[in-house]
């Protein structure tokens, strides 16, 4: 297949995927017009014949045409290299878009999002705090978000509660209004061995993947939360930063501030290109390793419930950002609310 029909075959894949109702040739050859890809009604036809003999489309009845999913799989395959280092990209993209000011504490911060029935929450909200208090999240504080909700692209639904904790990327954008410019190199996790981290067990390049790493290991079941809030022998998420090396002594500034706010996440500040945790570090440049922002909601996962999480979901302001510390008192209240 040369590449110009390859492009045409993914377009109309994603169309499909994008409406949720079933889609006429007409509307899919529109729509991809509008997308800067010219397609005739009747070769968008064409197409969708070749797609539906291949399983990867249904026509129903005469109101269109529907993905199936072996075709939202070819979809996923098709566009994988295009995805990756989008992740990468989409760093960047909030940190400039913040605009947290540490002087005023005013501002928006980048927050990942979970979605969680309020029982789940509530079930886990003593291990939760934990998870805060042994200082394994992003700071120490936390937002909740009321069904109907929107940060940026996500709508909690009904029967469920949004989870926000800060990403750890607000201290990219922190750092760089500051004029000091961060490069996120990783995310792993981070062995501990009686409450102190020892080294790096697993590793994914920001540069090579679409999904965030720390989602990987949440979902892949490779976490220990558990471990790390009872005896102190777990595995947590953390990222492997780099800063310029002229930079290191405002950057220990810098994080003695945001600890004072509760948007401290900096485990350990490397010095000029010394390795960290093992970690070699570029030269010129100096290694930070910060704590992962979808720590504390891990711990759900560990007990058994499967959690929806989005890092980097969305900015929100500082001002609705709260202690965990009255996450149990929240909880209830909106609990109490909505019934």
């Amino acid at each position: 297949m040369n590449s110009k029909r390859g492009r045409k075959r993914t377009a109309i894949l994603e169309v499909l995927r994008t409406e949720q109702e079933p889609v006429s040739s007409a509307m899919i050859s529109a729509e991809l017009m509008a997308r800067g890809v010219e397609a005739s009604e009747r070769t968008v036809r064409e197409y969708l014949s070749q797609l539906r003999g291949e399983g990867l489309s249904v026509a129903v009845g005469k109101r269109g045409h529907r993905v199936t999913a072996e075709g939202l799989a070819e979809l996923d395959a098709a566009t994988l290299l295009y995805r990756v280092g989008f992740l990468s990209a989409k760093i960047d993209e909030m940190t400039y878009r913040m605009d947290f000011d540490l002087n005023s504490r005013r501002g928006t911060v980048v927050v990942n999002t979970s979605l969680v029935p309020a029982d789940q929450l509530a079930q886990g909200v003593e291990r939760i705090c934990r998870v805060f208090e042994k200082g394994y999240a992003m700071g120490t504080l936390m937002a909740l978000l009321s069904p109907g909700e929107k940060l940026g692209q996500l709508e909690v639904p009904a029967g469920q509660l949004g989870f926000c904790t800060v990403c750890s990327i607000t201290l990219n954008g922190v750092l760089l209004k500051y004029g000091i410019p961060t490069r996120s190199r990783f995310g792993g996790l981070l062995e501990l061995v009686g409450g102190r981290a020892t080294r790096f067990v697993e590793l994914i390049t920001y540069d090579g993947t679409s999904i965030d790493p720390l989602e990987v290991f949440i979902r892949s079941g490779m976490t220990n939360y558990t471990g790390a809030i009872t005896d102190g022998n777990g595995r947590i998420g953390a990222s492997f930063r780099e800063v310029p090396a002229d930079s290191r002594r405002r950057v220990v500034a810098l994080a003695a501030e945001l600890d004072a706010i509760g948007l401290g996440a900096f485990l350990k500040i490397g010095h000029s290109g010394q390795p960290l945790f093992n970690i070699p570090v570029g030269e010129g440049h100096a290694g930070a390793v910060v704590i992962g922002g979808l720590n504390p909601i891990s711990i759900l996962e560990e007990m058994g419930y499967r959690i929806e999480s989005r890092a980097m979901s969305g900015l929100l302001e500082y001002g609705r950002l709260f202690p965990y510390a009255e996450f149990p008192e929240r909880l209830a209240a909106v609990t109490a609310v909505g019934g």
